[in-house]
């Protein structure tokens, strides 16, 4: 339920948005630029290290919510 049941990490893409947000109301493409850049060290956390751990830990169960939580999260890389 929630958010969780879009994107498996919805904390990232509400960071994300705030710097998006603050870009554009400070009307700062170096902080655009800087929201594009933790937007691929996110992602690289999340494929390299948090879904592999998960994995490991759970198994079947977290494969099973995956598939449940892929349809919103395609989009946007992993829900990060």
């Amino acid at each position: 339920m929630g958010p969780y049941r879009w994107v498996r990490n919805p904390i990232y893409i509400a960071a994300l948005l705030v710097m998006v947000g603050e870009a554009w109301l400070f009307l700062s493409p170096a902080l655009l630029v800087y929201a594009g850049a933790a937007a691929i060290v996110c992602h690289l956390f999340v494929i390299g290290y948090e879904e592999p751990t998960l994995r490991r830990r759970f198994g079947a169960a977290y494969t099973e919510y995956r598939g449940r939580s892929d349809a919103g999260s395609r989009g946007m890389a992993t829900g990060c």
